[in-house]
């Protein structure tokens, strides 16, 4: 049998701290409320001269380097990203060029928080069609660079950082056992940016409006990502004959502690078993997951037959899992 499996993992993330006592100073909010709310204490924020390409990068390198594989050997590189460091080209092409990477096919992704899962979803497909034997797959953002740093209700919550992992075509049973996608965009307007696409296109009237910064309904996302991340992490077990009492991780995309904490109840999992570290990083939206899964496999959390369940929820509205048999 023939599986994509992860052989690296890498991360990259700017050496810029900023802390809910720095936001004190910039809005209306304060440490103690900030961490009730989200259990957020600070977020990494990219400084002037680095980009989406660079975080993304440097967490490939580290990937390869972790999987002991060339970048000329890569035939095939996913950039899961909200904000890419051009419209175009593709990031990906940008990390070609930075890793050396002469062999791969190179696009980017976007399904917000959940653009790391269908990244790795596609690239999995790739493998299995034959028509790739090893994948970068990255999850990478700078949403500092489209927070309104004015906005209280959601300046607090994003950062800035990449995550990578190598995929490669292997025999056995270990790898991804299955991914699982869904969407419904009769809810896109409750996470978007609204200006600079075709429709609010770059103009002095969009910026002066504010037009370029995400918006949220945070209240209407809460619920909605609660429900389909428990849901759709259901299924990927379900479809592989497996209950959470097998699984040995859980990692969940970094939005909230609240919604972590309600996903990881719904699924019965305590938190020896969910992975967190949003307290550090914030929502770094498609690079949470990856960030995370490097964390953990460096810190032996993760071992080899272990099941580690992924699931994530982002705009579109969009949201998807992966099971996996390290």
């Amino acid at each position: 049998m023939i599986r994509a499996k992860i052989t690296g993992t890498g991360s990259s993330l700017p050496e810029k701290v900023l802390t809910n006592l720095d936001l004190e100073r910039m809005v209306d909010t304060s440490d103690e409320w900030i961490v009730t709310r989200t259990g957020i204490r600070e977020r990494r924020i990219a400084s002037e001269g680095e980009y989406t390409s660079t975080f993304a990068s440097a967490a490939a390198l580290k990937a390869l380097e972790a999987a002991g594989v060339a970048a000329e050997e890569i035939d095939l590189i996913v950039v899961g990203t909200l904000t890419p460091d051009y419209p175009f080209p593709a990031t990906a092409c940008i990390v070609q060029q930075a890793i050396k990477a002469p062999n791969a096919t190179c696009f980017d992704l976007s399904a917000a928080c959940s653009g790391f899962i269908y990244a790795l979803a596609t690239a999995e497909k790739f493998i299995l069609s034959g028509a790739a034997k090893k994948a970068l797959v990255i999850g990478a953002e700078v949403l500092s660079r489209i927070v309104d740093w004015s906005d209280r209700n959601t300046c607090l919550l994003f950062g800035d950082g990449a995550g990578a992992v190598v995929l490669e075509a292997v025999e056995g049973e270990n790898g991804v056992l299955s991914t699982h996608l869904h969407s419904d965009g009769n809810y896109w307007d409750l996470l978007y940016q609204k200006g600079c696409g075709s429709r609010h296109p770059a103009s002095q009237q969009n910026l002066d409006d504010r037009l370029i910064y995400l918006t949220m309904q945070g209240n209407e996302v809460f619920k909605y990502a609660v429900r389909a991340m428990g849901e759709v992490a259901l299924e990927a077990l379900a479809a592989n004959g497996l209950t959470t009492d097998d699984v040995s991780l859980f990692i969940p995309h970094q939005a909230n502690q609240r919604i972590v904490d309600s996903v990881g109840k719904r699924l019965s999992l305590g938190a020896d078993r969910v992975y967190v570290n949003l307290d550090r990083y914030g929502n770094t939206s498609a690079a949470s997951i990856p960030i995370a899964l490097d964390e953990a496999r460096r810190a032996g959390r993760i071992k080899e037959g272990d099941i580690v369940l992924l699931s994530a929820f982002g705009g579109g509205l969009t949201w998807g899992a992966a099971a996996l048999r390290w």
